[in-house]
């Protein structure tokens, strides 16, 4: 059989080939969201027609069972249209409608009444995690917001409820009004948290800052989750040398949107006034040493197992550097005297078949 050989490639050939594929992977994910969106829009509208058909009429059960033999038996293989989900559609419908005072822009319009426009754009599981684990309407958009933003998988959502960082968000105790021009300032703020929650990491309550320290670096990837989107690492024990002398940062990090560098000190008992002082020291040589003139002035963040909330404030009031103090949860590990009190699986299992004979 004779072999056919191929045409020789012109030298742009590659360059039109990734510049073909970038196109068609962007038509892919605009074709995805587009059918999010419309998928959205069906499940808002089922809920609405049911609702609206339910108002002065004694529907039971029965009926909404009676819909969903009869829509399976008209489209075979249909997913989406079960008795339990339907019952979401309704909740969906319902709850962005009887709260449209508190409805933030931009929104959405469908059959003359809106919705936000940010729950068009997260797919239906998140959605009934929202419709589900949260009443309140501003914090239910928040999140919904959050999720768009930073792109979170359904467990990420429901860890970062679980956690309340909508409470957490902002709550850092620092002197960025005064150190930060706005907007900076208030967007600084808003990319801090108090408390940090490390519930991945298992640590005495008496845990050193070396232990805090290695058990963030063996979970980087959660300590980064937990940081917040914009955060890119840099270092651990970062080395800055000032009059031939050695210091060390914790942890260093620069935040992309706040353009400037981030240093974590850590502290595993409670705050203390000099250790303002200390991070004043180190935030002046990195901005000295390390500072691209385009960079907007370093932060840094001081965790403390215990903020002293009124002791920090006195530390941070007079000081010239943009500075933090936040406290850190840890998922603690059970006192020796009490871990040997507890029975042993052995034990256990012994007990549990002499309960059982």
């Amino acid at each position: 059989m004779r072999q056919e050989s191929l045409p020789s490639l012109p030298a742009d050939y590659i360059e039109l080939l990734e510049e073909l594929k970038k196109r068609i992977r962007h038509a892919q994910v605009r074709a995805s969201v587009a059918a999010n969106r419309e998928l959205i829009r069906l499940y808002w509208d089922v809920g609405r027609i049911i609702i609206e058909r339910q108002k002065g009429r004694s529907w039971g059960k029965g009926i909404v069972d009676h819909l969903v033999a009869d829509i399976q038996r008209e489209f075979p293989g249909i997913e989406g249209f079960s008795e339990r989900n339907i019952r979401r559609m309704r909740a969906f419908y319902t709850a962005y409608t009887q709260e449209v005072a508190f409805l933030p822009q931009p929104v959405a319009e469908l059959d003359g009444r809106i919705f936000p426009q940010t729950v068009a754009e997260i797919p239906w599981g998140h959605n009934v995690i929202l419709i589900e684990k949260i009443k309140d309407p501003l914090q239910r958009l928040w999140y919904a917001q959050k999720t768009v933003q930073c792109g979170w998988s359904r467990s990420i959502l429901v860890h970062q409820i679980e956690s309340d960082l909508y409470g957490r968000e902002g709550q850092a105790i620092t002197n960025f009004d005064r150190t930060l021009p706005a907007p900076q300032s208030d967007l600084a703020q808003q990319t801090l948290k108090d408390p940090y929650v490390f519930d991945f990491l298992t640590l005495a309550d008496d845990a050193r800052e070396k232990e805090l320290h290695q058990g963030l670096l063996e979970h980087l990837r959660d300590f980064m989750l937990e940081l917040g989107v914009g955060f890119a690492f840099v270092g651990s024990q970062y080395h800055l040398e000032v009059e031939n002398d050695d210091y060390y940062l914790d942890l260093f990090f620069y935040h992309l949107e706040l353009r400037a560098f981030v240093v974590i000190d850590l502290k595993a008992g409670e705050f203390k006034p000099e250790f303002a002082g200390k991070m004043n020291f180190y935030l002046s040589a990195v901005d000295d040493q390390l500072c691209h003139p385009d960079d907007h002035p370093s932060i840094g963040i001081i965790l403390c197992k215990d903020k002293k909330k009124v002791t920090a404030e006195y530390a941070l009031r007079n000081t010239c550097t943009p500075i933090s103090v936040s406290e850190y949860r840890l998922t603690t590990v059970l006192p020796k005297e009490l871990k040997s009190n507890l029975p042993t699986i052995e034990q256990l299992e012994k007990e549990l078949k002499t309960g059982y004979q």
